[in-house]
């Protein structure tokens, strides 16, 4: 367990310092964009849609987010299926539509391989109808060895406007034991840098003057009242 907390604080170290300059950027258009009323789609299938779960709805972070959920890419709807569904280069055609992603709005695409069809899809979408898409993904997964699997011939890095880079090796392990490699990395530092980018937003709006739309803990008594007033402010457009 020790080795895996070392290495797993060295690869937070590692991203956390080349994705400063992207989480700065995106956090000064993300802070503008909710400032006008935009919102923050999250969107990920079978693992990474666990992060896009844990940005929703969560006590410390911003209210304005939403998940793009769709059944058949989540595990819990079967791990076989959402996996063969991400493959799948019609499965966007059965929901892309019915997404309500507007110019004023963000979505942040995750998906630590970046060479699937329907997160590429989903952020192309996203561009079309003008909102600012950042990924969350591993760049060490490269064109020359692991090439896309789109239509198009293009990764994820190249459809969405900012990465953030995990820096998590392809297989997703950061150990080696006696030729295994297990202990993966990409949930706990695509969580870290969501919640960085997410807290830089904070910084962002303060300085701006800006009250940032953050929920507190409905287990500390006396925040239901503002709790209730972020919920009903986004209600229109987030399902909670």
């Amino acid at each position: 367990m020790n080795s895996y907390f070392s290495e797993i604080t060295k690869l937070l170290t590692e991203a956390g310092r080349e994705a400063k300059e992207s989480v700065d950027r995106a956090a000064t258009i993300l802070a503008d964009r909710i400032a006008k009323g935009g919102i923050i789609h999250l969107f990920g299938s079978g693992h990474s849609q666990l992060l896009a779960q844990e940005g929703f709805f969560r006590a410390g972070s911003l209210a304005c987010v939403q998940p793009i959920s769709v059944g058949p890419l989540m595990l819990h709807e079967g791990a076989l299926l959402s996996s063969e569904n991400e493959k799948d280069p019609d499965f966007s055609k059965t929901f892309l539509t019915s997404l309500d992603i507007r110019p004023e709005d963000v979505v942040i695409i995750i998906s630590n391989s970046g060479r699937n069809p329907v997160p590429i899809d989903v952020a192309q979408y996203a561009n079309l109808q003008g909102s600012y898409t950042v990924s969350i993904q591993s760049l060490l997964y490269t064109e020359k060895e692991q090439p896309s699997r789109h239509s198009s011939g293009k990764r994820l890095e190249a459809s969405v406007s900012t990465v953030l880079n995990t820096k998590v090796p392809p297989g997703d392990g950061i150990m080696n034991i006696d030729g295994i490699q297990c202990g993966p990395a990409s949930s706990v530092i695509g969580n870290a840098l969501l919640h960085g980018l997410f807290c830089e937003v904070v910084v962002r709006m303060r300085e701006n003057g800006m009250e940032p739309p953050v929920f507190k803990s409905g287990n500390i008594e006396g925040n239901e009242t503002h709790n209730h007033a972020l919920v009903a402010h986004y209600s229109d457009r987030i399902k909670f």
